[in-house]
């Protein structure tokens, strides 16, 4: 480029291309132009013209009559030029766009719904140990210590969850090392003490299955926290031998208490390793209340998974207590809803960067919510389906069936969204209700559609909840 650059007030001054000129005489004591090239030297390498390097002189407040006593220019803009010819070019890289909060990889959380839905395995090689007769409501041998067991380890250990990882959130892990290194050996002695004191007549074997399953929840729970899915995996991997056709009846127990002596083992090994103390100086402490809701959670959606499972049960005719494929389903779908929770967060921050109305927002939210809980739903059909196809002698996955277990999908997908923001007391109470009232209809001899009204109407109550809490902006700021 050639020819003058017009600019008010400097008509007829050469500009581009710079003509270089003899240099001023330098000051005896020093080269005032080097310690200003240095001073500036990031800002003249970025410019690309030296238009820019006289706006940061001026901006910086020198006068044409300082710049020429100390540089030997008439004005900024002659400066500027011979700084421009100085300092090699140097573009700063383009800055990496910000890391998006919510991102999560699907194999880590495909990773963690298999280990959620291995331990159904143990439904199966724990046969021999849960034989006998029918019990009370005509349920399998040894369900009442089961259910006592694993509920109330389920509501402990949803609870010690939320408290650990409440630690976790204030950057305090020895705390949370503490809170798990406490709460673990006392939730699996309470849960096993709250199976054995329901245990009939002849359920013994029961009861040592049910204290087992209550020891392993407990330890999951603290390598869970700890992030030590892996491990826990390798643990668990002796339980698939039970899918095995043929395998003798005496090696499943064995099995059993092979993965169980492992995965205690590496809990006990992983909160050993780990630094335990008090929080830092003066940190305030997560308040335990708040965790009560998050136990309640736990409870309520305990019960509807073991509903699913007992549907299974009793329209397959068993006398022995298996892990139906609807449990199994339900149970593998953690996964895939985990990763959906993170992207459903995702979402609703993008859409609340490019959204400008509160009305556009709650549209952009339901749209989302819509989606999400759109696909989670066909991910748990598919699964179902498969497991039915999978299952022996399971029972065919009809209408009524297939609606129920999506309306308890619906339940704990929602729920769990809405635990996620925080808004764990509402999501408990819907949930334990609903919980309550299929209990009820258990016991009372209730026809089968009553669960698919009781799911359906803790669907829709979540759903609102969702909308209404949810499609406040102030809601998503974190």
């Amino acid at each position: 480029m050639s020819g003058s650059l017009w600019i008010g007030g400097n008509e007829g001054r050469d500009t581009l291309p710079f003509i270089p000129r003899q240099r001023p005489a330098r000051a005896a004591g020093g080269d005032p132009m080097s310690e200003l090239a240095l001073r500036f030297d990031d800002l003249i390498a970025a410019a690309v013209h030296p238009d820019e390097i006289a706006a940061v002189i001026e901006s910086d407040g020198m006068t044409d009559a300082q710049i020429s006593a100390r540089y030997g220019h008439p004005d900024s803009f002659s400066l500027a030029e011979e700084l421009y010819g100085r300092v090699e070019r140097r573009y700063p890289t383009a800055p990496a766009p910000p890391p998006e909060p919510w991102h999560t990889h699907l194999g880590s959380c495909l990773l963690r719904g298999l280990v959620f839905a291995l331990p159904g395995l143990a439904y199966v090689l724990g046969a021999p140990l849960l034989a006998g007769p029918r019990a009370a409501f005509g349920l399998p041998a040894g369900t009442v210590p089961l259910l006592a067991g694993t509920v109330t380890g389920w509501m402990w250990n949803q609870s010690l969850s939320h408290r650990a990882h409440s630690w976790l959130s204030l950057a305090d892990r020895p705390a949370a090392v503490r809170a798990l290194r406490l709460g673990a050996p006392l939730g699996a002695a309470l849960s096993a003490l709250s199976a054995i004191a329901v245990t009939g007549p002849g359920e013994l074997s029961a009861a040592a299955f049910a204290a087992g399953q209550c020891c392993y929840l407990s330890a999951a729970t603290a390598l869970l926290v700890l992030g030590r899915e892996r491990p826990l995996f390798w643990a668990l991997l002796p339980l698939t031998l039970g899918a095995l056709p043929g395998l003798p009846a005496a090696v499943g127990p064995l099995l059993l208490l092979v993965s169980l002596i492992a995965a205690v083992t590496l809990a006990v090994l992983t909160l050993r390793g780990e630094a335990a103390g008090p929080g830092p100086h003066g940190a305030v402490s997560p308040r335990l209340a708040a965790s009560v809701p998050y136990g309640l959670f736990g409870l309520g959606t305990g019960v509807l998974v073991l509903y699913a499972a007992l549907g299974d049960i009793f329209r397959h005719g068993s006398t022995g207590i298996v892990a139906g494929p609807s449990a199994v389903a339900l149970t593998l779908s953690m996964g895939p809803a985990e990763w959906l929770l993170h992207r459903f967060r995702a979402r609703s921050a993008t859409g609340l960067r490019f959204t400008q109305t509160a009305r556009g927002f709650r549209g952009s939210v339901v749209a989302t919510v819509t989606l999400c809980l759109g696909a989670y739903l066909l991910v748990l059909a598919a699964l179902a389906e498969a497991g039915t196809g999978l299952w022996p002698d399971a029972p065919v996955l009809g209408g009524l069936r297939l609606a129920t277990l999506l309306l308890i999908g619906a339940v704990l997908w929602t729920g769990l969204l809405l635990q996620s923001f925080g808004a764990a007391p509402g999501a408990a109470l819907v949930c334990c209700a609903a919980a309550v009232a299929q209990t009820l209809a258990l016991v009372l001899g209730a026809p089968p559609t009553t669960g698919l009204v009781v799911s359906g109407t803790a669907a829709a109550l979540l759903a609102a909840l969702v909308c209404v809490l949810l499609g406040r902006a102030t809601a998503h700021r974190s």
